[in-house]
């Protein structure tokens, strides 16, 4: 089995389809690689990731809006192509099995915790304050 972890933005909003009575959501995640060539400039690399996320559960389409921050996986595929002028290309695209929301590029985005798998939905972790010194003294059975 081969496995495909990636993290990005969605470069537009989620479409959801009907597809012989099966649910799909669309989505394009970007990644972004920011390195130093040869010559010691900063660059920037960036591949899109066609996402398709064959699922009953699509209440978390509309959250899945250009910007948003996602953790994705699944199983990848590498499409090929020819291009109208001849050339050949390629895409790669991603069956999703699992998405997380990681958050929005904006403020007033909706963002993180909320995650969505095809078996399970995995328990959203809250952060919390570490105990008090004397609460833990408190609790010590000697």
């Amino acid at each position: 089995m081969i496995k495909l972890q990636v993290i990005g933005n969605l470069g537009k909003d989620c479409v959801t389809n009907t597809v012989n009575g099966k649910n799909v959501m669309n989505f394009t995640v970007a990644h972004t690689e920011k390195f130093k060539d040869s010559t010691g400039a900063q660059r920037e690399k960036t591949i899109w990731v066609d996402c398709a996320y064959w699922s009953d559960r699509t209440g978390i389409a509309p959250y899945l809006k250009k910007g948003t921050q996602v953790y994705v996986e699944g199983a990848p595929e590498v499409r090929t192509y020819t291009t109208q002028d001849g050339k050949s290309g390629a895409s790669l695209s991603l069956r999703v099995q699992t998405i997380q929301l990681l958050g929005a590029r904006s403020a007033e985005g909706t963002g993180g915790g909320s995650s969505y798998n095809q078996g399970y939905s995995a328990p959203a972790f809250q952060q919390m304050e570490p105990p008090v010194a004397s609460d833990v003294a408190d609790d010590l059975p000697f």
